[in-house]
């Protein structure tokens, strides 16, 4: 199902609130989509979607996960990452950890693999979790900033949108442009993808941050149904076109 609130004019370009966040220069987006969802349900997925249909010309996909990966990556050494990688097997997807440029100057770990190796980032998954927090906690748009740094596109799709925090910041900096997209997932279906509940990771903020936000302007179903998905993203298309 996709649910659509009707918002007014769209500014073309963003006004900050006096005294609210300001966004570094770049390109004024036109929209900016905020998505948000369970791992394994399939956020990664709908943007990839998104954005090969639009172009990456107009459609620019931001991750809050990539600055901070690439600064906790540096904090820790790789001699540590290897010996806990040994003993604990993990799953995929660390997503919601890893955010920053500056942490992983810190650590010093190696910043590709923990980009594309599933036991390699699981392993960090709670220690990137704790940093990040610490890191919000001292600086709520810390990482909002980091990612729209020089995008000229006019589409933003920030795939894994997971506190309010989050999606104030963007709202008091972009206004009437954000749109919120909640992808939702069966857990039989999260299941099939590979998703196992693991303490300290789906019960953390991280996971459960948005349970309670309600007023999401769009969801969307990811429950296996190909050709209802299709028809969801054609619906979320049109409205990005009637934007631009």
């Amino acid at each position: 199902m996709v649910r659509y609130k009707g918002l007014g004019e769209v500014p073309t370009s963003g006004i900050a609130k006096r005294g609210g966040p300001m966004a570094p220069l770049g390109g004024a987006p036109r929209l900016v989509l905020l998505f948000s969802g369970k791992r394994k349900s399939g956020k990664d997925f709908v943007t990839e979607a998104l954005q090969s249909r639009l172009g990456a010309d107009v459609c620019a996909i931001l991750r809050l996960s990539g600055p901070l990966k690439e600064q906790y990556a540096q904090a820790t050494s790789s001699d540590r990452v290897q010996e806990s990688v040994s003993r604990k097997g993990c799953g995929r997807e660390l997503a919601a950890l890893l955010l920053c440029y500056s942490h992983i100057k810190e650590h010093g770990l190696n910043f590709q693999r923990l980009l594309d190796a599933s036991t390699y980032k699981e392993a960090y998954r709670r220690d990137m979790i704790r940093w990040g927090e610490e890191k919000r906690q001292a600086d709520p748009g810390f990482f909002c900033r980091k990612i729209v740094e020089g995008v000229s596109q006019p589409v933003w799709l920030v795939s894994d949108t997971r506190r309010v925090s989050d999606i104030q910041w963007f709202q008091e900096t972009y206004g009437a442009m954000t749109q919120t997209i909640r992808v939702v997932a069966l857990e039989q279906s999260r299941q099939q993808r590979g998703w196992v509940f693991t303490p300290g990771v789906d019960d953390a903020e991280s996971e459960c941050g948005l349970d309670n936000f309600g007023g999401f302007d769009w969801v969307i179903e990811n429950h296996g149904d190909e050709q209802r998905l299709e028809e969801q993203l054609e619906n979320l298309i049109e409205f990005i076109h009637s934007r631009l």
